[in-house]
């Protein structure tokens, strides 16, 4: 298959469940900057309703995953929201970097949250 141009960074963390509104409250600052980067092309979060405090989110980029960690998660804005949501995470923070497949499973409906 045919590798195509683009990534995503899948992140799952494990908060307990009273600290969730903490964390978002943390997160929302954080995730301002961090759509608002050329580079960033998409980003959307997920809460697990059958394991409350499970959140994970998905971050499509336009430059190579190392660029990413060389130049992106390195930005002093991640410095306040690292320290203030690692002490919350009641198993270690999961992430993996996937390649896009390519246009032909790709979709994105008009509006999705109307």
């Amino acid at each position: 298959m045919p590798s195509h141009s683009g990534w995503s960074l899948h992140v799952t963390v494990y908060i307990a469940p009273e600290n969730v509104e903490r964390f978002m409250a943390a997160f929302k600052p954080v995730f301002n900057k961090v759509v608002a980067e050329p580079e960033c092309l998409f980003f959307e979060m997920y809460l697990s309703p059958q394991e409350p405090g499970r959140i994970s989110w998905v971050e499509n980029w336009s430059k190579s995953p190392e660029w990413f960690l060389e130049n992106q998660v390195t930005k002093d804005y991640y410095k306040e929201y690292f320290a203030i949501t690692e002490a919350m995470f009641t198993k270690p923070r999961e992430f993996q970097f996937l390649e896009r497949v390519g246009p032909e499973y790709f979709m994105v409906k008009d509006k999705p949250f109307a």
